[in-house]
Protein backbone atom coordinates (compact mmCIF):
# COMPACT_ATOMS: atom_id res chain seq x y z
CA UNK A 1 0.00 0.00 0.00
CA UNK A 2 1.76 3.21 -0.79
CA UNK A 3 1.52 6.66 0.78
CA UNK A 4 -1.66 8.32 -1.34
CA UNK A 5 -3.89 5.52 -0.15
CA UNK A 6 -2.83 6.01 3.43
CA UNK A 7 -3.23 9.80 3.59
CA UNK A 8 -6.63 9.07 1.92
CA UNK A 9 -7.36 6.61 4.98
CA UNK A 10 -6.04 9.18 7.59
CA UNK A 11 -8.36 11.96 5.92
CA UNK A 12 -10.81 9.23 5.37
CA UNK A 13 -10.53 8.61 9.61
CA UNK A 14 -10.93 12.06 10.30
CA UNK A 15 -14.04 12.86 8.33
CA UNK A 16 -15.56 10.10 10.00
CA UNK A 17 -14.35 10.84 13.20
CA UNK A 18 -15.38 14.35 12.67
CA UNK A 19 -18.64 13.23 11.91
CA UNK A 20 -19.36 11.04 14.66
CA UNK A 21 -18.38 14.45 17.19
CA UNK A 22 -20.78 16.56 15.40
CA UNK A 23 -23.04 13.64 16.16
CA UNK A 24 -22.28 13.47 19.94
CA UNK A 25 -22.64 17.39 20.05
CA UNK A 26 -26.10 17.45 18.16
CA UNK A 27 -27.30 15.02 20.67
CA UNK A 28 -26.17 16.84 23.67
CA UNK A 29 -28.72 18.65 25.84
CA UNK A 30 -32.53 17.72 26.06
CA UNK A 31 -32.38 16.15 22.52
CA UNK A 32 -29.49 13.81 23.58
CA UNK A 33 -32.16 12.01 26.68
CA UNK A 34 -34.90 9.33 26.26
CA UNK A 35 -38.51 10.20 25.74
CA UNK A 36 -39.40 9.43 29.21
CA UNK A 37 -36.86 12.15 30.57
CA UNK A 38 -37.57 14.75 27.85
CA UNK A 39 -41.16 14.46 29.29
CA UNK A 40 -40.43 14.90 32.73
CA UNK A 41 -37.94 17.73 31.47
CA UNK A 42 -41.01 19.72 29.83
CA UNK A 43 -43.39 18.84 32.75
CA UNK A 44 -40.74 20.42 35.31
CA UNK A 45 -39.94 23.43 33.23
CA UNK A 46 -44.21 23.64 33.03
CA UNK A 47 -44.87 23.73 36.22
CA UNK A 48 -41.98 26.31 37.46
CA UNK A 49 -43.11 28.37 34.42
CA UNK A 50 -46.72 28.17 36.34
CA UNK A 51 -45.30 28.94 39.34
CA UNK A 52 -43.66 31.98 38.64
CA UNK A 53 -46.57 33.77 36.55
CA UNK A 54 -49.00 32.83 39.90
CA UNK A 55 -46.22 34.44 42.04
CA UNK A 56 -46.12 37.51 39.84
CA UNK A 57 -49.63 37.58 39.48
CA UNK A 58 -50.57 37.53 43.21
CA UNK A 59 -47.38 40.13 44.25
CA UNK A 60 -48.74 42.42 41.35
CA UNK A 61 -51.97 42.50 43.15
CA UNK A 62 -50.85 43.00 46.30
CA UNK A 63 -49.16 46.04 45.14
CA UNK A 64 -51.28 47.66 42.70
CA UNK A 65 -54.28 49.95 43.20
CA UNK A 66 -57.39 48.31 44.27
CA UNK A 67 -59.40 47.04 41.36
CA UNK A 68 -62.11 44.42 40.69
CA UNK A 69 -59.86 41.45 40.76
CA UNK A 70 -58.36 42.06 43.59
CA UNK A 71 -60.88 43.20 46.11
CA UNK A 72 -62.81 39.58 44.77
CA UNK A 73 -60.16 37.77 45.56
CA UNK A 74 -58.59 40.18 48.17
CA UNK A 75 -58.90 36.80 51.07
CA UNK A 76 -56.43 34.38 48.67
CA UNK A 77 -54.23 37.31 47.93
CA UNK A 78 -53.93 38.00 51.77
CA UNK A 79 -53.04 34.42 52.07
CA UNK A 80 -50.69 33.44 49.46
CA UNK A 81 -48.55 37.22 50.25
CA UNK A 82 -48.47 36.76 54.02
CA UNK A 83 -46.25 37.07 55.76
CA UNK A 84 -43.32 35.51 53.48
CA UNK A 85 -43.79 38.31 50.58
CA UNK A 86 -45.46 41.25 52.29
CA UNK A 87 -44.13 44.65 50.41
CA UNK A 88 -42.51 46.96 52.56
CA UNK A 89 -41.51 50.88 51.88
CA UNK A 90 -40.75 52.08 54.98
CA UNK A 91 -36.98 52.32 54.17
CA UNK A 92 -38.41 55.40 51.66
CA UNK A 93 -40.90 56.66 53.92
CA UNK A 94 -40.64 60.39 54.27
CA UNK A 95 -39.66 59.70 58.44
CA UNK A 96 -37.74 56.27 58.10
CA UNK A 97 -37.67 54.24 61.31
CA UNK A 98 -35.18 55.87 64.19
CA UNK A 99 -35.07 52.78 66.52
CA UNK A 100 -33.24 49.27 66.78
CA UNK A 101 -35.74 47.01 67.87
CA UNK A 102 -34.19 42.92 69.21
CA UNK A 103 -36.39 40.37 69.63
CA UNK A 104 -35.63 38.15 72.12
CA UNK A 105 -37.00 34.63 73.57
CA UNK A 106 -36.06 32.71 76.50
CA UNK A 107 -37.70 29.30 77.00
CA UNK A 108 -39.45 27.35 79.69
CA UNK A 109 -38.01 23.76 79.99
CA UNK A 110 -39.90 20.40 81.60
CA UNK A 111 -37.41 17.99 83.55
CA UNK A 112 -38.44 14.31 83.54
CA UNK A 113 -39.95 14.05 87.64
CA UNK A 114 -42.18 17.26 86.00
CA UNK A 115 -40.16 20.33 87.56
CA UNK A 116 -39.45 23.14 85.03
CA UNK A 117 -36.57 25.61 84.49
CA UNK A 118 -36.88 28.79 82.66
CA UNK A 119 -33.60 29.88 80.31
CA UNK A 120 -32.00 33.25 80.03
CA UNK A 121 -33.01 35.55 77.64
CA UNK A 122 -31.44 34.39 73.49
CA UNK A 123 -30.97 37.87 71.36
CA UNK A 124 -32.48 36.00 67.97
CA UNK A 125 -31.71 39.65 66.49
CA UNK A 126 -28.21 39.62 67.74
CA UNK A 127 -27.28 36.03 66.12
CA UNK A 128 -29.16 37.39 62.94
CA UNK A 129 -26.73 40.59 62.53
CA UNK A 130 -23.61 38.21 63.53
CA UNK A 131 -24.37 35.74 60.84
CA UNK A 132 -24.69 38.74 58.17
CA UNK A 133 -21.62 40.95 59.61
CA UNK A 134 -18.92 41.38 57.00
CA UNK A 135 -21.01 38.72 54.53
CA UNK A 136 -20.58 40.04 51.14
CA UNK A 137 -23.26 37.78 50.27
CA UNK A 138 -25.59 37.86 53.20
CA UNK A 139 -28.86 35.44 53.66
CA UNK A 140 -32.68 36.88 52.81
CA UNK A 141 -33.82 35.01 55.45
CA UNK A 142 -31.33 36.48 58.25
CA UNK A 143 -32.07 39.88 56.95
CA UNK A 144 -35.50 40.07 56.79
CA UNK A 145 -37.23 36.64 58.60
CA UNK A 146 -36.97 37.43 62.23
CA UNK A 147 -37.44 41.75 61.82
CA UNK A 148 -40.69 41.10 58.77
CA UNK A 149 -42.36 38.17 61.32
CA UNK A 150 -42.17 41.01 64.51
CA UNK A 151 -43.33 43.61 62.35
CA UNK A 152 -46.36 41.79 60.92
CA UNK A 153 -46.95 40.89 64.72
CA UNK A 154 -46.88 44.05 65.75
CA UNK A 155 -49.47 45.46 62.91
CA UNK A 156 -52.05 42.50 64.16
CA UNK A 157 -52.24 43.38 67.54
CA UNK A 158 -53.62 45.63 70.02
CA UNK A 159 -52.01 47.45 72.61
CA UNK A 160 -53.22 44.16 75.10
CA UNK A 161 -51.51 41.56 72.87
CA UNK A 162 -54.87 40.50 71.82
CA UNK A 163 -54.98 39.55 67.73
CA UNK A 164 -56.95 41.44 65.40
CA UNK A 165 -58.84 38.88 63.36
CA UNK A 166 -57.26 35.61 61.89
CA UNK A 167 -54.16 37.43 60.64
CA UNK A 168 -53.29 38.08 63.89
CA UNK A 169 -53.34 34.04 64.97
CA UNK A 170 -51.17 33.79 61.83
CA UNK A 171 -48.99 36.25 63.17
CA UNK A 172 -48.73 34.98 66.45
CA UNK A 173 -47.99 31.18 64.66
CA UNK A 174 -45.23 32.58 62.66
CA UNK A 175 -43.45 34.05 65.14
CA UNK A 176 -43.44 31.57 67.56
CA UNK A 177 -42.37 29.26 65.19
CA UNK A 178 -39.68 30.71 63.81
CA UNK A 179 -38.42 30.65 67.75
CA UNK A 180 -38.45 27.21 68.44
CA UNK A 181 -37.07 26.67 64.96
CA UNK A 182 -34.07 28.80 66.45
CA UNK A 183 -34.21 27.51 70.09
CA UNK A 184 -34.48 23.92 68.84
CA UNK A 185 -37.13 21.47 70.65
CA UNK A 186 -34.97 20.21 73.24
CA UNK A 187 -32.47 22.91 75.15
CA UNK A 188 -29.60 21.18 77.28
CA UNK A 189 -31.30 17.99 76.92
CA UNK A 190 -34.89 18.85 78.14
CA UNK A 191 -38.19 19.27 76.27
CA UNK A 192 -39.14 23.25 75.43
CA UNK A 193 -42.50 23.27 77.28
CA UNK A 194 -43.48 27.13 76.80
CA UNK A 195 -41.67 30.19 75.35
CA UNK A 196 -41.48 33.55 75.93
CA UNK A 197 -40.50 36.52 73.39
CA UNK A 198 -39.94 39.98 74.03
CA UNK A 199 -38.91 42.91 71.96
CA UNK A 200 -36.30 45.07 73.15
CA UNK A 201 -36.73 49.18 71.16
CA UNK A 202 -33.60 51.39 71.82
CA UNK A 203 -34.30 54.57 70.04
CA UNK A 204 -31.21 55.61 67.38
CA UNK A 205 -28.91 58.44 69.75
CA UNK A 206 -28.43 61.94 67.29
CA UNK A 207 -25.30 62.36 65.87
CA UNK A 208 -22.08 64.36 67.78
CA UNK A 209 -22.77 67.25 65.82
CA UNK A 210 -26.81 67.47 66.39
CA UNK A 211 -28.55 69.65 68.91
CA UNK A 212 -31.57 67.47 69.09
CA UNK A 213 -31.89 65.00 72.30
CA UNK A 214 -33.22 61.67 72.82
CA UNK A 215 -34.03 59.64 75.26
CA UNK A 216 -31.80 55.95 74.49
CA UNK A 217 -33.69 54.21 77.08
CA UNK A 218 -34.61 50.53 76.18
CA UNK A 219 -38.22 50.10 75.70
CA UNK A 220 -39.35 46.54 76.65
CA UNK A 221 -42.74 44.60 75.12
CA UNK A 222 -43.20 41.62 76.75
CA UNK A 223 -45.75 38.92 75.49
CA UNK A 224 -47.73 36.12 76.85
CA UNK A 225 -46.25 32.85 77.47
CA UNK A 226 -46.88 30.25 74.47
CA UNK A 227 -46.93 26.33 74.92
CA UNK A 228 -44.82 24.59 72.27
CA UNK A 229 -47.44 22.74 70.08
CA UNK A 230 -46.33 18.96 68.10
CA UNK A 231 -46.68 20.72 64.77
CA UNK A 232 -43.84 23.75 66.35
CA UNK A 233 -42.13 20.44 67.02
CA UNK A 234 -41.97 19.13 63.69
CA UNK A 235 -41.54 22.12 61.72
CA UNK A 236 -38.21 22.89 64.42
CA UNK A 237 -36.92 19.64 63.39
CA UNK A 238 -36.72 20.13 59.77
Amino acid sequence: MDGTTDGRAAEGGEENGEEHGEESIGKGGVAGLSLPARVVVGAAAVVVALAAAVHLIMVFLHVAPQNSVSRQHAAAIDRYVYPEFEQNWKFFAPNPLQQNTAVQVRAELRRPDGSTTVTSWTDLSAQDGAAILHNPFPSHTRQNELRRAWDFYASTHDAREQPLGLRGRLAERYVRRIAVARLGAERDGLTVDRIQVRSVTVPIAPPPWSDEKADTKPAYRVLAWWPVTTDDRVEAGR
